[in-house]
């Protein structure tokens, strides 16, 4: 069996605050393969977006495994990690905080491909910058514009530009459409798979929308304060989806029909806190269907059916399984 691109081996990421320890991630395992794109899901504050910023040494990791192209990258100096870099990139949920505002577009896709030195002569680099424009679908004319004068879907085509200039082969996509509207969402998303098809790239697709990651993904892992709770193929998560909080989030989903009256579930009670949490499972105080024993230890993954994980102590008797 091949090695994955990408393997993460009980990740950790803990940060010290006035009140003690705040597990933003908190023993996440996966596994994504190249060409593949794995959506991750969940509440804003449930850890997703530090697990991205975790695996490419953005934040630095607590403990656990990063294992890249078989290579492990977890404890890497950064001399070393600048190499990497080459192979690992991210595009930012907001493209307009996330560019210079003092460098034009072209000196914006071609930064990266200074940092590293990939050309010598200044003619090729502008060739190149010019190439990868036409790549994203953003127009030659706007080379020497600066990010104010654009758009947020020509932003975002930017950080896309950028993040494709070293022809990486895993990318991490952080929100990269929440903050568009819809047509443009649709336009970045396509881009974003084409690009998949020609390339051969990984994705790690970070949102909180799962109307989004079902249109983009292979696999979804669906994370809880810090944690993941189910894990599967897209196909069989949308089938079969078993943790009662996966069930609130496919609830929430909006369906663009009167005729349809779909119940939502409404998540009651407080959130526990991330800080020092008990070791409880922790939607526990927001579950409907928990009991005593939900509160006595964490509940960890369990392959319930070929490739699908949930950890839930009640979930064979919540789903008749």
């Amino acid at each position: 069996m091949a090695e994955p691109l990408l393997r993460v081996e009980n990740l950790k990421k803990y940060f010290m605050v006035p009140d003690g320890t705040l597990h933003a991630v908190d023993d996440v395992s996966f596994t994504l393969d190249k060409g593949e794109t794995l959506g991750v899901v969940g509440e804003s504050g449930c850890g997703k977006s530090t697990l991205g910023k975790t695996i490419l040494h953005l934040t630095s990791p607590t403990s656990g495994k990063i294992i890249f192209k078989g290579e492990d990258i977890s404890r890497i100096d950064n001399r070393k990690f600048v190499e990497l870099r080459k192979d690992m990139q991210m595009i930012f949920q907001d493209p307009l905080s996330s560019l210079n505002p003092r460098m034009s577009v072209s000196e914006q896709i071609a930064e990266p491909l200074l940092i590293q030195k990939v050309f010598k002569d200044e003619k090729e680099l502008n060739k190149r910058v010019l190439e990868l424009m036409d790549t994203v679908g953003l127009a030659r004319r706007f080379a020497q514009t600066y990010p104010h004068e654009l758009d947020g879907g020509r932003r975002q085509r930017i950080g896309i530009a950028r993040a494709l200039a070293l022809e990486p082969d895993l990318i991490i996509c952080d929100e990269p459409v929440s903050a568009l509207d819809v047509l443009i969402q649709a336009q970045i998303l396509n881009l974003l798979q084409d690009l998949q098809k020609e390339k051969g790239m990984a994705y790690m697709f970070i949102t909180h929308d799962l109307s989004v990651v079902k249109h983009i993904s292979d696999h979804i892992s669906v994370m809880y304060l810090g944690q993941m709770v189910e894990k599967a193929p897209t196909k069989e998560l949308f089938s079969h989806t078993w943790h009662p909080y996966t069930k609130a989030l496919l609830s929430a989903i909006p369906i663009p029909s009167i005729k349809n009256k779909k119940e939502r579930e409404i998540l009651k009670g407080e959130l526990t806190s991330p800080i020092d949490p008990k070791d409880a499972c922790r939607f526990a105080p927001r579950c409907r269907f928990a009991c005593e024993d939900c509160f006595k230890g964490t509940p960890q993954l369990e392959e319930l059916s070929k490739d699908h994980f949930v950890a839930c102590r009640r979930v064979r008797e919540i789903n008749e399984l």
